[in-house]
């Protein structure tokens, strides 16, 4: 039986879409949570504090995991033969799955630690993130999406180390 695959449609058959436009908004819109969960941080009472920093360590592993599968998407736009993808060499392509595993892997302690630990270890993990992404991205022709994965991993990581400050 013959597998089917879907196909995309020429860019001169689709509708013209602001996609950078959307990705760059809702990548800013990713941040609220963090930056709102940080300054709660600083703001709430000692009962509701360890509420607002579990919710903070888990969206911050969240993201983190998220950061990995971008890497598996790579390695199966590639795959699956999209055009104007760019050519991975095998050996790029198997770095890009063997990372896409890792933040998942090293966030899921940070979810198991205390919230004081937790936060510098997932803002670490986030830098990790965006400098293995600036070794990645390039193969992958993904360099003109580092800046803004610069300013997004800035911005939550920041926001995880304030709020490791307010603990």
């Amino acid at each position: 039986m013959p597998t089917m695959t879907p196909k995309l449609a020429p860019a001169t058959q689709r509708p013209p879409v602001a996609i950078p436009t959307l990705i760059t908004a809702l990548g800013n819109a990713g941040l609220v949570p963090f930056a709102g969960l940080c300054l709660l941080m600083w703001l709430v009472n000692d009962q509701a504090l360890p509420y607002v920093a579990l919710a903070m360590v888990a969206y911050a592993a969240l993201i983190a995991s998220f950061l990995g599968g971008i890497h598996w998407g790579v390695v199966w736009l590639r795959h699956a033969g999209v055009p104007g993808m760019a050519e991975l060499p095998e050996q790029t392509a198997r770095q890009h799955l063997v990372w896409g595993i890792v933040p998942t892997i090293l966030a899921w302690p940070g979810v198991l630690m205390p919230a004081y630990a937790a936060l510098p270890w997932l803002g670490m993990l986030l830098v990790a993130c965006y400098l293995v992404d600036r070794k990645l991205f390039p193969a992958a022709g993904l360099d003109p999406w580092l800046t803004l994965r610069f300013r997004l991993s800035a911005g939550a990581a920041t926001c995880c180390f304030l709020a490791a400050g307010a603990l």
